[in-house]
Order: structure tokens, then sequence, then C-alpha cells
């Protein structure tokens, strides 16, 4: 076709890789395709490899054919190629190397085929026409090492399909033992997935980017995957705080026990269909507490569930002397119900107002005339080994003591809400919120003062 190619030899002379001419990265245009074995000093010689910057910043470059003969493509092999719009990685192709593809920004799909075992950081980042990519065997895709690099392997890469056929529910076959690190990142077209109980191990970033709907584990024993507070969190905050996890009949308490997997906050057992469980073991998921612009609210993950429970005022109702403290507290305990489900746990909570300017309180020279008391509103809630806290200012200090006044731990408040990790095994203790101090006794808190 008239274009000349430049090879690098090695394996004494046995192999060839692609390489650029002397210093000019820019050695290539047009279509270009390497063939499988080249005669070099009256030798044949087969093309193995695509070398490091081999193809680097040819922005003329249209189209390349790989042969199946090459088993490799270098670093930045085809890096800053904005003219390249089409791509074939033949089966022969087992690794591709860090930023091969870098700002590739008119490739529009790529076809990895099952013999890659390893994508470099970067590989495919700032594509960004990059619209899907095809999987040829998923199973192999969830083995894929994904190595640390300055980005993702994908950017911009909406959908995946597998055969043809565009993923949204992802069903995870069981021969996959290992699912890597940005597996699946940025898979905004899933909503679902299932993971077989033959997985050992779901490194960082797999499911970040898809917001998914539910995820489904098999998973009988729940190993530590990375949580919402992690860098580099196995699945997309949205999916932590939005999507429910089914879990197999009997494991629920160990998925709340287990380091990222009680991130989520919807979880139940079952498979999302009711599928495998009796009407007698199945069980109401835990409510959720929130309260936001005045309004209390509950959510509930089974479909079909009501909340009930009761609203206390812990405020004082009667007292003797010459001095009263006075406090808006609301204890909240709630659970959810369902014909043909077992009732949920009770989920507790404390709504109390805070005074922000505690010194401003109080009647002013004039006694008919009360002066406004600014005040947030906050609730409180304990699960697990942490307490939630929403509604506190942002900066405001949090503190959480014991009954004899050590410091557990403490927090500065954000915007939505903070964890503040207490520890288990401790039934009383205080939180101190700006200046204003909650008593916790048990999970129900009970003063404010």
């Amino acid at each position: 076709d008239g274009v000349t190619i430049y090879y690098n030899y090695f394996n004494e002379g046995r192999e060839l890789e692609v390489t650029y001419k002397g210093t000019d990265y820019n050695s290539y245009s047009g279509s270009v395709v390497i063939p499988e074995e080249v005669t070099f000093m009256n030798r044949m010689r087969k093309v193995t490899s695509i070398g490091v910057e081999a193809f680097r910043y040819c922005t003329s470059l249209t189209s390349v054919t790989i042969p199946n003969s090459v088993t490799s493509i270098g670093e930045s092999a085809f890096s800053g190629c904005s003219g390249l719009t089409s791509v074939t990685i033949p089966g022969s192709v087992t690794s591709i190397g860090f930023r091969a593809f870098y700002e590739c920004s008119r490739l529009t799909s790529v076809t990895i085929p099952n013999s890659v075992t390893s994508i470099g950081g970067g590989a495919f980042g700032y594509c960004n026409s990059l619209t899907s990519v095809h999987i040829t065997d998923l199973a192999a895709w969830c083995n894929i090492k994904f190595s640390d690099g300055y980005s993702n392997p994908f950017c911009y890469a909406k959908h995946f399909f597998v055969d043809g056929r565009e993923i949204t529910d992802l069903v995870i076959p069981n021969s996959v033992t290992s699912i890597g690190s940005n597996a699946f990142y940025g898979c905004s077209g899933l909503t679902s997935v299932t993971i077989p109980n033959s997985v050992t191990s779901i490194r960082g970033s797999a499911f970040d980017g898809c917001d998914l709907e539910s995820v489904i584990s098999l998973i009988e024993e729940p190993f530590t995957i990375r949580g919402k507070a992690d860098d580099n969190r196995t699945f997309s905050l949205n999916t932590f705080n939005n999507a429910t996890l089914y879990v197999p009949v009997g494991t629920i308490d160990k998925y709340k026990a287990t380091t990222g997997w009680k991130d989520f906050l919807f979880i139940e057992e079952g498979d999302g269909g009711g599928g495998g469980i009796t009407p007698e073991e199945k069980v109401c998921a835990k409510p959720t507490i929130h309260y936001q612009n005045g309004q209390l609210s509950f959510k509930c993950a089974t479909e079909g569930a009501v909340c009930k429970g009761e609203i206390s005022d812990a405020d004082i109702q009667s007292f003797e002397g010459n001095e009263v403290q006075l406090g808006v507290t609301y204890h909240i305990s709630v659970y959810a119900t369902r014909e043909g489900y077992t009732n949920s746990e009770t989920a507790t909570a404390t709504l109390c107002w805070i005074d922000v300017e505690p010194q401003k309180e109080g009647i002013t020279g004039d006694e008919d005339v009360v002066t406004e008391v600014k005040a947030m509103p906050v609730l409180i809630q304990s699960e697990g080994s942490g307490l939630t806290i929403e509604g506190a200012e942002a900066g405001t200090a949090i503190r959480v003591y014991d009954l004899s006044g050590r410091l557990i731990n403490s927090a500065t408040a954000q915007a939505e809400s903070t964890r503040v990790a207490i520890g288990t095994g401790k039934d009383i203790f205080i939180v101190k919120i700006g200046e204003r101090s909650v008593k916790i006794i048990d999970g129900k808190k009970v003063i404010v003062r």
C-alpha cells in the first residue's frame, strides 16, 4: 500500500517490533496494514509486538490492521492519534500498555479479545468519542489485570457489549474467581449485576461510575471490598446509597459486619425476585430515617413495605427548682412491615435542635419580646460501629466521649452527613455538636443539654 513500516529486531533477530522512524513521532499516515512476517537480511522474521510510542502523534493515521502474530501493544503505542477511527485488536494480543490509545479522540469503538490479560492505566483514556467496548469473553474480561496509572483504562465508554449484545443486566459466570480493578468502570448502561459465589476478590473501582439499581451477591462468605470512604471504591456512591444489595439467605448479618459491603444502605436476603426464599423467611429491610426541609422521611428497600413507629417528645414534662434547661428533642423508632414478611429490625434516631448562637438565646429587656433563637435541626443515628449525623452545619466540630470523659473520636461536620466511628461494645456515650451535647444510651438519644 506504499506505507513504509519501521522495525526494531530482538530475540537474537528472530522477532520484530514496529517502531517509528528515527526521532520522528509522526512517521505514519492513512491506513496501515502491519504484516505478520517481514524478510530482513534474507531471513523471514515475525512481527510480534508494537513498540513503545510506535505510532505516537501520528495525527493523520486513520486505521491500522494488527496481525495475529502480535502479542503486545506497547506503552503510548497509539497515543495522540487523533485521526484514528478504527482498530481491530487480534486474539493473539495478551497485553495493552499504559496509555496505549490515550487521546485517540475519534476512536468510536474497540473490541477486546479474550486473550488480553492486562491493560495499562489510561490505555483508552480521553478517547472522547469512544461509546462502546465490545467484549468477546466476559469471564476472561473480569479477570483482566488493570495496572495502576494516570487514569482508568476507559473514559467516556458508556456501553459494553458481549457478542454484539449490550449489557444492562450483567450476570458474571461461575468460572470467574476475581474481578479486576476498573473492570466495568463507568458502564453507565448497567443497572444490575449478579456476582457468583466463585468470586473471592473484587478490586478497587470495579463498578465505580455504574449507577446500579441492584447488586445480587451469591457470595456466601463475604470478603472485604473498598467502601464509600475509600479511594478507588468498588461501587459508586449512588450504588452504595440507592441500590439494593441482595445476599444469600442467612448471610445478611455477615454482610452488615464486613467492610465495604456494610456501606450499602439497603440490604435484603434473596435475589430481588423472591427466589429461594419462602414467605416465612422473608424479612423486611431495616428502614432508614432522614430529615430535610422540615420533613421526616422513612425509606425501606422492601417493595410494598409500610413504615410504622413512634416519635416521643423528650422535652421536660415536669420540673422542680428555679431553673430548667429546655431542649427540643424527639426520639424516633420505626420498623417496616409487609404481609407475608417478618417485620424489620427497628431503626432509631434522635432529632434535636442545636443552637447556633447559644449566648444569644433567652428573653430580651422587653419581657414580651423573645429573641430569635438560631438553631439547626440535627438527626443522629447509631448504626453498627459508628454514628451518622445529618444536618450539622458544615465545619461544626463533632466530638464523641465515653462517660468518663475520654474522647473516643472527633470529626468536622460535612455538608450532607458525617460518619463518626465509635467502635463496638459501648452502650453509653456523649456526642458534642458545637456547644451542645447529646447523651446516647443503648442507641437511644435521651438527653440534650
